[in-house]
């Protein structure tokens, strides 16, 4: 049956309007986004379908791509691109739930700070918190984009941009998108050559953290920074 011969209350815009967003399941707010299926089933029976493939994972809904989304039967590339923009709104709508003023204290501050940046990334990418003296942040940047597995970083641009906002302490931060937290001895190596960089330019490495789904690993709370 499609949509239009459901009784009124059980249709997903009219169930909406009538009990409230709380009322929907994730596969009716994602039929309405899709707003109609196929010839051969409905928008609610079509969110069924492409959530049961991320095992209801609306983390795991939000790192598909727009060609992966067209390959289910009745979405299109408008109706893939209205997903990925909503997908996006919500994980940008986490982001500024997070008070930018509060002061970095600890390497779950951080986590806590700048996961939402990761989130739903497939390649790895490097970031920098330049802080006050008193933890405050400065600004948060993107250092470097890589691939799967790696990305350059050239610590001339870190610094640059730390006397440049008048930065006195800053926090490396980058994501392996495979999940691990174990540093690999590249990302050892480069951790202390920007350490001893640091200390050039009177300009402390507070700590590195490594980022993903699972957690994080954090060099200053392992004490490797303290080996520098």
């Amino acid at each position: 049956m499609s949509i239009k011969s459901w009784s009124e209350e059980d249709r997903p815009r009219e169930k909406l309007a009538s009990k409230g967003r709380a009322a929907l399941s994730n596969s009716e707010l994602i039929a309405i986004l899709l707003g109609s299926g196929s010839r051969d089933e409905t928008a609610v029976s079509l969110a069924q379908r492409l959530l049961s493939t991320v095992d209801n994972d609306l983390n795991s809904l939000g790192k598909l791509e727009l060609e992966e989304f067209m390959t289910f039967k009745g979405i299109g590339p408008a109706k893939a691109v209205t997903l990925i923009a909503s997908l996006e709104l919500g994980r940008r709508r986490k982001m500024d739930s997070i008070d930018k003023k509060s002061k970095i204290q600890s390497s779950n501050d951080v986590y806590q700070y700048i996961f939402p940046r990761f989130e739903d990334l497939k390649h790895e990418e490097f970031w920098v918190l330049f802080l006050k003296n008193n933890g405050g942040v400065i600004k948060e940047e993107c250092i470097s984009k890589g691939g799967v597995n790696a990305t350059t970083v050239d610590s001339k641009i870190i610094f640059q941009k730390a006397v440049q906002l008048l930065a006195i302490k800053i926090i490396l931060i980058h994501n392996h998108p495979s999940g691990s937290l174990d540093p690999s001895s590249s990302d050892i190596r480069l951790t202390e050559k920007i350490f001893n960089a640091g200390k050039v330019l009177d300009i402390t490495v507070n700590d590195h953290l490594i980022v993903s789904e699972e957690g994080y690993f954090s060099f200053m709370d392992e004490g490797l920074m303290q080996s520098f």
